[in-house]
């Protein structure tokens, strides 16, 4: 995320009637917050411009209560799929198929072997294949097609 992306969310979460907002990716979190404090902390003094926080929040309309909040960050909790993250060698551009009307490489669910291409990532005009570290079958599929990734990123998860 760009900072002119920052930018236009803490503009439109400012028009907002949101107390709070986060937003979550595998680069990291970015979570604001227009509350004098935040519950079991002292109150902060008194701000014209929203408050922002790095911490876990809800979006939360105003007229919503605490206990509410809390209910709903455990149902939206997402449940992480099973198996070995394999991450990034390198940063570019995450390639899912060899070629627009090609079929993926893989798709969740399926049988690979140690070696088998995950994806490709293109970095400075060069194309470079993932092979799967070990054999396994494909529990989730952590990039989109045309996905800018960086080092270390989590790419597909193998069980």
């Amino acid at each position: 995320m760009n900072i002119s992306e920052v930018k236009e969310l803490m503009a439109q979460f400012d028009a907002s009637s949101l107390k709070e907002f986060s937003f979550k990716t595998v680069d990291g979190e970015l979570a604001f917050s227009k509350n004098d404090h935040q519950l079991g902390q002292a109150p902060l003094p008194p701000v014209s411009t929203p408050t922002f926080v790095a911490t876990p929040v809800v979006a939360t309309t105003q007229e919503e209560d605490p206990e509410a909040a809390q209910a709903i960050s455990k149902e939206e909790t997402p449940a992480v799929a099973e198996g070995e993250e394999v991450p990034s060698p390198l940063v570019g551009v995450a390639y899912l198929a060899s070629s627009p009307d090609k079929p993926a490489f893989v798709s969740v669910g399926d049988s690979v072997k140690k070696g088998q291409t995950l994806l490709i990532i293109e970095a400075m005009k060069v194309m470079n294949e993932i092979p799967a570290p070990r054999d396994g079958i494909v529990t989730e599929i952590l990039v989109t097609n045309e996905e800018v990734v960086e080092f270390g990123q989590g790419l597909v998860r193998i069980k």
